[in-house]
């Protein structure tokens, strides 16, 4: 059996792992809110319309806060059709994807899920086809306490208090030809600079997230970050990264793809420091990995005008659990400069939890390395030193066959690692010279030797994750069999 050593020290601490770190998306796009997580009728609705069933399975799965209502949505949206009684809200067209939004599901109705689920929100402008004064009125109508227009028709809508909505995302990929509304770095810069700046006139507790390229293959990538930048240094406190991976084939590549992440936010980390030096800011730009997954179906039939098509709704396998393990490990490695994530999206969409109208909502296999990484990454993310043997991809070189990073809190210390050999099983030795207070240790896996199986309607738990005890002698390392293909989390009592 090959084998690799995680050398840990607590000693040695890359930062605080925030919360926000395990975020999710809901876009208008497809069934990822209609007969998502918003289904008036179903035998699992509350009063309001929003499906109980995936309610649980999101807090379940960990979530802190939520971007929303898009992606390529916000760019055309205008969020005056989503409030006021829904029998008067216009149906319109949704340029992005080519569907119909009848605006049945707006910001209160988005509010009052996201209360429910536990999650802060993540408020998106629409800076395609509108700009600061739309902006800035949205920001008024949800957060100002009262005594003006829009804060007043916010009461008259229902809702008294303000929201106090305090992450906003700067519009959406506007580097991408395809989003409406597309701009130059220094059209966007100029536009993202003088909303933020707007917006923290009407509330300057207002943290705001400026858009960086759309994915790290972009041809304008580094340029388009530096030149927004330039532009918004001052008023932006985040820069959003957007990637996404799929497998075409090439198994040993796709299950390397945190390799290219990690190169991503490494290149944005060391575009934004450069533009802080030669600004003499003291300030830190933090960034906002705000769409991340795997995904596959990207197609879909255009013209439409279906309400609620069903697109991209990916199915998950095991292969497929590992690799979003694996980008959950990148960005703990990172939790110094990534203060939010959100994995793209929540429901149907390429989604860890799907659903039937009418029928039920189960958990995809990506359900699971989120869960885990969100109830048990807590305190600090530690700076490890892995020794592990290496193996040639086709699209990344040479790569290591094990990842790993770990974090420690008041209870313990814990591992998360994946194995990427498609055929071998790995033993990870851990360490603990540093850690001679280990008293115990549980094990979480996730594997099967079908890397292909997944969670369907028919078979809702094919893929489970196993849990188990492993033996701890005082002051030996601890000795972990990693199966090939494979999410792992050791918990470590200290």
């Amino acid at each position: 059996m090959k084998t690799a050593t995680l050398i840990l020290d607590p000693a040695f601490r890359v930062g605080a792992v925030r919360p926000r770190l395990f975020g999710s998306f809901v876009e208008h796009m497809g069934r990822c809110v209609y007969t998502g997580i918003y289904e008036p009728g179903h035998p699992a609705a509350d009063a309001d319309g929003m499906r109980e069933d995936v309610l649980a399975l999101t807090r379940e799965m960990g979530v802190t806060v939520v971007r929303y209502p898009g992606g390529n949505f916000v760019s055309g949206y205008r969020w005056e059709d989503g409030v006021g009684p829904v029998e008067e809200r216009p149906a319109r067209l949704d340029l992005a994807w080519q569907s119909l939004e009848t605006n049945a599901f707006g910001l209160h109705e988005f509010m009052t899920w996201a209360g429910r689920a536990g999650v802060e929100p993540m408020m998106a402008v629409n800076l395609g086809t509108r700009g600061v004064q739309e902006a800035v009125d949205l920001l008024e109508y949800c957060n100002h306490p009262g005594g003006t227009a829009l804060s007043d028709r916010r009461a008259k809508n229902g809702r008294a208090e303000p929201y106090g909505i305090g992450l906003w995302c700067l519009g959406n990929e506007m580097d991408g030809p395809w989003q409406i509304g597309h701009k130059t770095a220094t059209e966007y810069g100029r536009l993202a600079q003088e909303t933020g700046k707007a917006m923290k006139l009407v509330d300057p507790s207002v943290e705001l997230v400026a858009c960086g390229s759309s994915n790290g293959h972009m041809p304008t990538f580094g340029s388009w970050e530096a030149t927004v930048l330039e532009h918004c240094y001052d008023e932006a406190d985040y820069v959003s990264l957007h990637a996404y991976y799929g497998q075409d084939g090439d198994l040993p590549s796709f299950l390397a793809s945190a390799v290219d992440m990690d190169a991503f936010i490494e290149g944005v980390i060391a575009t934004a420091d450069h533009v802080r030096a030669k600004l003499h800011r003291s300030k830190r730009i933090q960034l906002s990995f705000d769409e991340w997954n795997v995904w596959y179906t990207d197609s879909f039939e255009g013209g439409t005008w279906e309400q609620a098509p069903r697109m991209s709704e990916d199915r998950f396998d095991v292969a497929d659990a590992v690799v979003v393990g694996n980008l959950l490990i990148s960005l703990l490695r990172h939790a110094d400069r990534v203060g939010v994530a959100c994995q793209a999206q929540l429901a149907n969409l390429l989604a860890p939890i799907r659903t039937e109208p009418g029928g039920p909502a189960w958990r995809q296999t990506i359900f699971h390395p989120f869960a885990h990484a969100a109830a048990y990454a807590k305190g600090d993310a530690l700076r490890v030193v892995l020794d592990a043997p290496r193996v040639e991809t086709a699209k990344y070189g040479d790569v290591p066959l094990v990842d790993a990073v770990a974090t420690r809190d008041d209870d313990g210390v814990t591992v998360f690692a994946v194995n990427r050999d498609v055929e071998e099983s790995v033993g990870l030795t851990l360490d603990l010279r540093a850690l001679p207070g280990v008293c115990g240790a549980e094990r979480i896996v996730l594997a099967d030797p079908d890397t292909g199986a997944a969670n369907t309607e028919a078979e809702p738990a094919r893929v489970t994750p196993r849990r188990g005890e492993v033996p701890v002698r005082a002051g030996e390392p601890l000795l972990v069999e990693l199966p090939p293909v494979s999410w792992n989390v050791i918990r470590l009592t200290v």
